[in-house]
């Protein structure tokens, strides 16, 4: 791509346009294109607003890990980015503790055709707090470790060699910042903590003018699609639709910026045919692309009991709960093609929904479910401080409903704590607005930080309507959000629905088996183990023909989320192990997956 956006400056529009066509034809409408250039994860990052306009700073930086946060004169060696010092995949191997620092440094060249007036400097994620310096200037700073942010460092860099400086604190016991599932000391359910740049670091360039961002709210009801712009300068903005090489609909903003497109007999986007446009728009000489999928999500009532809906259709979401771990990489896995890979086999195996489970993925995680028609439920981070072992987990086992606005007991008696979850959530929420696949939120799972979850609910569901909720996935249920929300691990599956929410089973199974040559440690984490695959599977079709398919047919169970995709670390409860070997006949979780939608379309047959 940089040598592509040198040739631009070169070349006349007309042709330039005819290049941009076919690159996006090939890396959007027909199939993801993964690159093999040598630099780790360098595929364009961002599908759901591109530029022709990108420069990759992936590969290999300086780095030190100190005890002063005074930029050291000499680095220790080397780091391959976007991977975090700990794990494999950086060449580093070694653990960031709290009060120390990490440093990285490399140097980048700009060629004079690249700037068109502004240039960005973009992060994928950088764990936990940083400061970023171009040319010895600080371009800015950022809190907290899942979401991207963009520095304009127009004013610091010139043409030829700069020098990029990254300095990076993190804290995996922090009580202010959301954690997920790290910790320094790891074991069970708990994960090697990682720090640093664990996403894509890019260039692009844009006229002084340009498109800040863009939010889309497709409405199937309406059929419409909303677009709202966020500026830099003025002007008319215009958009193009379309539908394949066709083109659809043409229309400008109106002085708020936001255009109101109509559709008639639009091609919806479903799990089964995940249809999607292609929308270009045009602000004086900047130009974007995005795309979206029209769609609706709902909660339908069919004889007096609740389940959801897709495009106003009954649908069951049978899926698995996704930690997003890998054995080389820990939050970051070695190339997209891994992320690709994975979910299209979850989708070739009948699944149609994934729960990424405490954890934020790059832009490219869930355009790939977009283009694969797998539903997302996303979780919010979990943060606060260090949790109670007998309040979290011995609570439900006696149904005891504790009071979560008792913050010290909840360890979030912090108030910059619970301020930067709202901070978080509502970036989240942000970030992924215009994902066409994610459909529900989870703002607290299991009592991991909880506070006031009824009213986060209530604020979030204002702040983003339109997607379901499940406001306190597994227990600690405040009657809130649109799921009736279960974790069932060491018990028969009872559950009765009283028509009020969903009745979902939001984390159950975690059949384990070790597999040997593939495991990552000698200590086996799980809930009902298994040393044989006939086994294994044996049980695993009991626990659905027996257990889970009766549910849907005399409760009308909406929702399944069996843990888990694959291993992680102690854990060896997945459908994969760590390193992505198939533990079960596929043939089988076919057929398996095959009478679960047999089950829940006989009970809503009617609608």
């Amino acid at each position: 791509m940089q040598k592509m956006s040198t040739v631009y400056g070169k070349i006349n529009y007309s042709v330039e346009k005819i290049i941009w066509f076919c690159y996006n034809l090939v890396t959007m409408i027909i199939k993801p294109v993964f690159n093999e250039n040598g630099i780790p994860l360098s595929e364009y990052p961002r599908p759901q607003f591109k530029r022709d306009s990108y420069l990759c700073l992936n590969g290999e930086w300086e780095y030190s890990i100190t005890q002063s946060k005074d930029r050291p004169q000499e680095y220790d060696g080397k780091i391959l980015v976007p991977y975090s010092p700990e794990s494999d995949l950086s060449g580093v191997k070694r653990q960031l503790l709290q009060d120390q620092y990490l440093h990285y440094n490399r140097k980048f060249i700009l060629n004079k055709s690249f700037n068109k007036g502004r240039i960005l400097l973009n992060f994928g994620a950088v764990d936990q707090v940083c400061e970023v310096y171009v040319n010895g200037d600080k371009v800015g700073a950022h809190e907290g470790g899942y979401l991207p942010f963009t520095f304009d460092i127009t004013k610091s860099v010139m043409e030829g060699e700069n020098d990029l400086y990254v300095l990076v604190q993190d804290d995996a016991n922090s009580n202010v910042y959301g954690r997920g599932k790290q910790r320094y000391k790891r074991g069970g359910i708990w994960y090697t903590a990682t720090s640093g740049i664990w996403q894509t670091v890019w260039l692009e360039s844009t006229a002084k003018d340009y498109i800040k961002g863009i939010k889309i709210t497709p409405s199937v009801t309406n059929s419409t699609v909303t677009f709202n712009c966020n500026l830099e300068g003025e002007g008319e903005v215009r958009a193009e639709i379309y539908d394949g090489e066709e083109i659809v609909y043409k229309g400008v903003f109106n002085s708020d910026n936001q255009l109101i497109a109509p559709l008639s007999n639009p091609k919806l986007w479903s799990t089964d045919s995940p249809n999607l446009y292609t929308v270009k728009l045009f602000f004086n000489e900047d130009e974007v692309e995005s795309y979206f999928g029209m769609r609706e999500f709902s909660v339908l009532d069919i004889k007096g009991k609740k389940c959801f809906g897709l495009n106003g259709k009954p649908i069951f979401h049978n899926g698995l709960l996704d930690q997003g771990y890998f054995h080389d990489g820990i939050y970051t896995p070695k190339s997209n093609k891994v992320y690709y890979d994975e979910i299209t086999n979850l989708k070739n195996l009948g699944f149609n929904m994934l729960r990424k489970h405490i954890k934020v993925e790059p832009w490219l995680w869930y355009y790939y479910c977009d283009i694969s028609g797998i539903l997302v439920w996303q979780d919010m981070i979990n943060g606060g401080g260090q949790y109670n072992p007998l309040r979290i987990a011995l609570c439900p086992f006696v149904n005891l409903n504790i009071d979560d606005s008792n913050y010290k007991k909840m360890k979030r008696d912090n108030p910059k704590s619970r301020e930067f979850y709202f901070i978080e959530a509502k970036g989240l929420i942000d970030n992924l607005y215009n994902c066409v696949s994610l459909c529900l939120w989870t703002p607290f799972n299991e009592a991991w930080g909880q506070f006031d979850a009824y009213k986060v609910w209530k604020e979030l569901s204002s702040y983003d309507g339109t997607r379901l909720y499940d406001h306190a996935s597994g227990w600690q249920d405040k009657g809130g959000g649109d799921l009736c929300s279960k974790h069932i691990y060491f018990r028969k599956l009872k559950m009765k629905n009283d028509g009020k929410r969903i009745l979902a089973l939001t984390e159950f199974g975690g059949y384990s088996r070790a597999v040997e040559g593939h495991v990552f440690t000698s200590k086996k984490f799980g809930y009902k183990s298994f040393n044989d695959t006939k086994k294994l599977q044996k049980a695993y079709n009991n626990l659905y023909e027996n257990e889970v398919i009766p549910l849907i047919k005399t409760q009308l169970l909406g929702a399944t989320v069996y843990t888990q995709v694959t291993d992680v670390e102690d854990e060896v409860n997945g459908l994969y192990t760590y390193d992505r070997i198939l533990k079960f006949d596929q043939d089988e979780i076919k057929r398996i997956n095959g009478e679960v939608y047999k089950a829940f379309d006989e009970q809503t047959k009617s609608i």
